[in-house]
């Protein structure tokens, strides 16, 4: 199966368009720089991604917060742009602190 990104850059002049599947291993990033994870998939629903697995990587901020856990869900709605790299907005970050560690 074919699902195409379609997404526009600043003021919507410019589309480009990216297979699902390209997406697959991206290095995920919070919109402060802070390296999340890797995108596992995409979880489609209807002809839409609804959401990205995000795998928890060593150096990772999910590998440090999760303790244990493989990674986590991201809605679509707190990705903010997939590129060399996908951002994703800071609502995606579970809480954590270094005291916690």
């Amino acid at each position: 199966m074919f699902l195409h990104l379609v997404f526009s850059s600043a003021g919507g002049k410019m589309l480009q368009m990216r297979k699902v599947s390209e997406t697959i291993s991206l290095k995920v990033y919070t919109e402060d720089g802070l390296f999340f994870g890797e995108v596992e998939e995409a979880l489609i629903k209807g002809n839409k991604i609804e959401s990205w697995k995000i795998r928890a990587v060593r150096e990772s901020f999910l590998n440090k917060a999760l303790a244990g856990a493989k990674g986590v869900i991201v809605p679509q709605a707190l990705v903010n742009a997939i590129g060399d790299v996908m951002i994703v907005s800071r609502g995606a970050a579970p809480s954590y602190s270094e005291e916690s560690s």
